[in-house]
């Protein structure tokens, strides 16, 4: 078999026994590396230390992970100014945090005759929000409903990176820990 020593470097082609043998030496396991290559490789390594490393690794990699997140909001053609404006700020919101945004528009009874309504309702929203996102899908007619989606500019990632750092702000603004302001000087009694 190939050996491959602690730091790396390459041993050579040693028999089995005497890889064995430095493994009990050097106090490692002997991990084979590459079964299906001829010889086979393997490596003077601590095994439990090896397989922490990777678990810590794999939990690192989870923690950074972002999950992509499709949000839905649903409106009708004929609706208030007011309510418009709160589901306008909802939708913000969630293209702030990162997340896609699916808005249906529910056509009843005669509304399923005008579908431009829904259309230019559709297109004035993409309006509204286009600083923060951008269309993905445009509208398209699925039965009784409109459906449109909006993508967030930023990625998850760095809108939850932002959110992190202004929690910690605010966290040491409560505190009064303001990193920015110089300690005060006591006064003299």
């Amino acid at each position: 078999m190939r050996l491959v020593g602690p730091s790396g470097e390459q041993v050579g082609i040693v028999p089995l026994a005497k890889a064995l043998e430095l493994a009990q030496e050097y106090d490692l396991d002997l991990v084979e590396v590459a079964a299906t290559a001829r010889p086979p490789v393997c490596k003077l390594m601590d095994y439990g230390k090896f397989k922490y490393e990777s678990a810590m690794k794999a939990r690192e990699a989870r923690k950074n992970q972002a999950h992509t997140v499709i949000k839905e909001m649903k409106l009708r053609p004929k609706i208030d100014p007011h309510d418009y404006d709160t589901k306008k700020g909802h939708v913000e919101r969630f293209l702030k945090q990162g997340d896609k945004v699916k808005i249906t528009i529910m056509f009843r009874g005669r509304e399923q005759s005008r579908p431009e309504l829904g259309r230019r309702l559709l297109q004035r929203l993409a309006e509204d929000v286009q600083e923060l996102g951008f269309v993905e899908s445009t509208p398209k007619q699925d039965g009784r409903n409109m459906i449109m989606v909006l993508g967030p500019h930023k990625k998850k990632t760095e809108a939850m990176a932002e959110a992190r750092e202004a929690q910690a702000a605010r966290k040491a603004e409560r505190r009064g820990d303001d990193p920015a302001a110089a300690p005060a000087e006591p006064a003299e009694a």
